[in-house]
């Protein structure tokens, strides 16, 4: 085994490069099914009445969209689709541009057709700093922290929000969370003392923190991309037309995720092996 001592690096290197670009280049898909926390959050959403009130709130940045924006996506989706109303917010400074260009992606372009309107189906109130007092506030009074929306309209002049006083209003709370402030402070200060449902969206460094709250704060997870691609199975198998894969970004980003982890756990055994065949090598005094 000593030709793997002398291996350079570099083959690793183009070794993860073709594991990632191949399966992505050729739109492999990795057959998905839908886990009971996902179904969870999913069954909740499609049983909850038309035209029901639920808080996404966007508790991540930039640097972690890649596991959480396709399920913010799907999310919001599904919340169309059975023509809930949305209020959309962020705890995170950098969150407030992934908000809406989510608004523009699902409200304003793939949902044109339905005509959701601005203040009637939907609102953003954007970003507002305080961290977990925020939602310690708005547990209590929505006008206090957010007299306007985030384009400085009076809550009060808006119709979906003009009767809108604290949380306690809200038929759902949905956290996409990729750290502080995000799903355990939702729990902690929304979900736990309001008795309202919860459900949370976490990348993979987080979602354990999650699972400790699971069935009495927390109804259901979606945990990084995983949760996203089992989330869009499911979207997929009731509403046909979100089965197509340029619908599921999720699914589609599985197969090179799938990959890149089967090399490396091929490097660490080939690693132990050549460390294995070094000691038994050596010669005896």
């Amino acid at each position: 085994m000593g030709w793997l001592r002398r291996l350079d690096r570099r083959w690793i290197f183009l070794s993860m490069l073709l594991a990632v670009a191949i399966p992505q280049l050729t739109q492999a898909r990795v057959p998905e099914k839908p886990t009971p926390l996902v179904m969870a959050v999913f069954d909740k959403i499609e049983s909850l009445p038309d035209g029901s009130l639920v808080l996404i709130s966007f508790d991540y940045g930039p640097s972690a969209q890649g596991e959480l924006a396709p399920m913010a996506t799907a999310l919001m989706r599904h919340c169309c689709l059975k023509r809930h109303k949305l209020v959309l917010m962020t705890l995170w400074p950098d969150g407030k541009p992934l908000v809406e260009r989510a608004i523009n992606q699902v409200l304003v372009d793939e949902f044109a057709d339905f005509g959701f309107k601005y203040g009637v189906d939907y609102v953003n109130l954007g970003y507002k700093p305080g961290k977990e007092v925020v939602i310690k506030t708005i547990a209590n009074s929505f006008r206090t922290e957010f007299p306007t929306d985030d384009g400085d309209r009076k809550l009060d002049d808006l119709p979906l929000t003009a009767d809108l006083t604290s949380l306690a209003d809200m038929d759902l709370l949905v956290s996409i969370s990729a750290g502080f402030p995000g799903l355990k402070e939702w729990v902690q200060y929304a979900s736990s003392p309001l008795k309202i449902p919860l459900a949370v969206g976490a990348t993979a460094v987080q979602a354990p923190q999650a699972y400790p709250y699971i069935p009495g704060q927390l109804l259901g997870i979606l945990a990084a991309i995983k949760g996203a691609a089992e989330y869009e199975v499911a979207l997929g198998e009731v509403y046909p037309k979100y089965s197509e894969p340029k619908m599921q970004d999720g699914v589609r980003r599985m197969a090179p995720q799938l990959w890149a982890h089967l090399l490396i756990i091929g490097l660490i055994v080939l690693g132990n092996i050549a460390a294995f065949s070094e000691r038994f090598e050596r010669p005896r005094p």
